[in-house]
């Protein structure tokens, strides 16, 4: 009696169990099929998050570059000075024309592309307007190491008339403020080309792929041969482009070498620390930790 009676609990139970399954089901149903529109929607916002930059990188607008192997993006590698050099040659000689790098001093240059001397000559052919004087009156005195840079422009105001209202950007952290900055940059300065069939351009506009649009109001800054480079290498658009790359990758980060090299040193002495513990640990400490001590009590 007692094991039939068991039996009857347990069939009970089971068939209680599963009428429960039975209603949660259909309540669960009930729930998708009524918010069904809510639950496409939802599905559609994490669609969209998930391809978001996918849409954006395949966009037809823009043609993104190549990732190029530029030798100072490694852990231990370090700026090619003389290309840094060279490309403070050409920023000089064209870009600073237009375009400014207030973020970076004279005095910061010495001993990356010249020596103390030779920018010191350099800034003092700039003019800066200092001042007041004793008189109240503003004035102008030859450049000192301490000076930025010299604008090209006096004021935002005066830079978009001379450019028909488009203001040049400053230089200083372009690098950084554009993905894939040197790689941007590089592919811009020799994106130039002829428009395609069927791709009206404004006036005053110049079709470049790499720019979002394709129409850009800068025209093509770089020409065959357009500056003597002191060290002999053959200008071309490629290698103007690289150098003047390679220096603002040195204004966006001046002190990345120094940065590198702290780092190592301090990856150094954490190496050294690390061997210091385990020997002090191995033979110093662990016969203290293992030693035994026992206790005699006096008779």
């Amino acid at each position: 009696k007692n094991a039939s009676f068991s039996r009857r609990l347990r069939q009970t139970r089971d068939f209680g169990s599963a009428q429960k399954s039975c209603t949660m089901a259909s309540n669960l149903r009930a729930v998708i099929a009524k918010n069904q529109g809510a639950a496409l929607a939802a599905s559609a916002v994490v669609t969209g998050a998930l391809l978001k930059n996918t849409v954006t990188q395949n966009s037809d607008d823009v043609v993104h570059p190549p990732a190029y192997p530029w030798d100072h993006l490694g852990l231990l590698a370090s700026y090619d000075l003389k290309s840094v050099r060279r490309g403070f040659q050409v920023y000089r000689q064209v870009c600073a024309t237009c375009h400014s790098i207030e973020g970076i001093h004279w005095r910061e240059l010495v001993g990356v592309t010249h020596t103390e001397a030779q920018l010191k000559a350099m800034a003092a052919e700039t003019d800066v307007v200092d001042g007041p004087n004793d008189e109240g009156e503003m004035f102008e005195r030859p450049g000192k190491l301490t000076d930025p840079l010299p604008r090209p422009y006096a004021n935002i105001e005066a830079g978009r008339a001379a450019n028909g209202g488009a203001y040049p950007p400053d230089l200083t952290l372009m690098v950084k403020a554009r993905h894939s900055g040197q790689d941007y940059v590089f592919g811009l300065l020799n994106g130039y080309y002829d428009p395609p069939a069927g791709k009206e351009m404004l006036a005053g506009l110049y079709y470049n792929p790499y720019f979002p649009g394709g129409a850009i109001a800068m025209p093509p800054p770089l020409q065959e041969d357009g500056v003597e480079y002191e060290d002999g290498t053959k200008a071309s658009i490629p290698q103007m482009a690289k150098d003047v790359v390679q220096f603002l990758n040195w204004c966006a980060e001046p002190e990345a070498d120094d940065r590198k090299k702290s780092a190592s040193l301090s990856l150094c002495v954490i190496a050294f620390c690390l061997l210091m513990t385990g020997y002090t640990k191995r033979l110093r400490w662990s016969p203290l930790k293992t030693r035994a001590i026992s206790y005699i009590k006096p008779n």
